[in-house]
């Protein structure tokens, strides 16, 4: 070998080390993360809003031991997903560190405070709402497609796994956040709940043609024709790419956070209109989900049934090892459920003993519990199957 066919050769094993930290990984699949505070990993970080998760004691159980925007003691049910699939977890969208090769592991465009609907959150100002999400997936698409090839970036996108998780927030921050709400004016609950139900069904269908090459012709077609026609014209394209799942998490039993024992409770009783809410929310969306699947003819979407992953460990605490689910770990006033928490908040030393971690979010723990069922659960929780079914069906195609 000559002296100067050396350099050559470094370069060419270079180009290949660098096409195979590129390509997508035929074990590792691209996890996408889109809705509220309940799976945000930070992306408020970065907007002027007061809906943020950046300032201690927030984190104090995450590695670094520092707020990481997650409202979470440590780790939310994206992460714990994730580390349940050997993947990497995703970083927010809206995070400088998300470049190059990090944005073939997906991306989370969640951000706290937002619904369903656009007017859920707008004493928030300024959160990222679903059309928002939808705007910035388009973005990372291109990025991708600019890193690795139009073809892959669509491949990778279309055999992603998806995580939605949507609807608290249009009950306690819209029709119930005030007496005589705009919404509660306007609907009856059980019209609402049909009208979030209908709604909720549009977003879904805009996650089965988020691909590189569809993204405007669904916002420029299907709005004015049927969205079902859409599905016609393409599903025989996704079906080509390998169409990806999708799990739609329902609402927890809303009346039994601290936030609502704190101001609708007298003795600790879970507030009745807030689960009437969910009961009426979580059967119908499931319902909606199953008829979408059989209009596809495949099991894209995944129905998390969370209200009872939720309520197991809610009315019987101590079975899961925790010493209340009534009072939340960080916060003030009656069931530490007034106010954000804060620095100056009352804390508990262990935070594996409480299901709630601050007013309204559950605490790492019981998001592992809520995980545990996503991954091994029975049809009760998961339906039509529990997310280590579906690893072990998609691998096989």
């Amino acid at each position: 070998m000559t002296s100067s066919s050396v350099p050559s050769l470094v370069m060419i094993l270079g180009l290949v080390v660098a096409l195979v930290t590129l390509a997508p990984q035929a074990e590792a699949r691209a996890f996408f993360v889109f809705g509220d505070s309940l799976v945000d990993c930070g992306n408020n970080n970065y907007l002027a809003t007061s809906a943020r998760a950046d300032s201690p004691p927030y984190g104090i159980d995450y590695p670094t031991r520092r707020p990481t925007g997650r409202f979470s003691n440590g780790f939310n049910i994206p992460d714990i997903i994730s580390e349940n699939l050997g993947l990497e977890r995703t970083l927010p969208y809206l995070s400088p560190e998300l470049t190059g090769p990090r944005l073939l592991a997906g991306a989370n465009f969640a951000s706290a405070g937002i619904g369903i609907l656009n007017d859920t959150g707008i004493q928030f100002v300024n959160i990222i709402r679903m059309v928002g999400q939808f705007l910035l997936f388009q973005q990372y698409q291109q990025r991708v497609s600019g890193l690795i090839g139009a073809g892959q970036a669509e491949q990778l996108v279309n055999k992603a796994l998806v995580l939605i998780t949507l609807g608290g927030n249009d009950f306690v921050n819209n029709y119930y956040l005030v007496p005589f709400s705009a919404r509660s004016r306007q609907f009856s609950l059980p019209d609402y709940v049909r009208y979030l139900i209908s709604e909720y069904q549009k977003i879904l269908m805009v996650i089965i043609f988020l691909s590189f090459i569809l993204f405007y012709f669904l916002f420029g077609y299907c709005f004015h024709f049927s969205i079902y026609t859409c599905v016609c014209v393409t599903l025989q394209r996704l079906y080509e790419l390998g169409a990806r799942r999708v799990i739609v998490t329902g609402t927890g039993p809303l009346g039994c956070a601290p936030a609502e024992l704190a101001q609708r409770s007298r003795n600790g009783e879970c507030a009745v209109e807030l689960n009437q809410a969910s009961s009426l929310f979580n059967p119908q969306l499931a319902q909606m989900i199953k008829g979408l699947n059989s209009k596809i003819g495949s099991d894209v979407f995944i129905a998390a049934v969370t209200m009872k992953m939720q309520f197991d460990y809610i009315t019987n605490p101590q079975r899961y090892g925790f010493v209340t689910s009534k009072i939340a770990c960080c916060g003030q006033g009656p069931y530490n459920g007034l106010g954000l928490c804060t620095v100056v908040s009352n804390l508990c030393p262990d935070r594996d003993l409480y299901a709630f971690w601050d007013a309204f979010h559950p605490s790492e723990k019981a998001n592992r519990l809520i995980v545990q069922q996503i991954m091994t659960g029975s049809t009760d929780y998961m339906n039509p199957m529990n997310l280590s079914t579906i690893m072990a069906i998609d691998s096989k195609e």
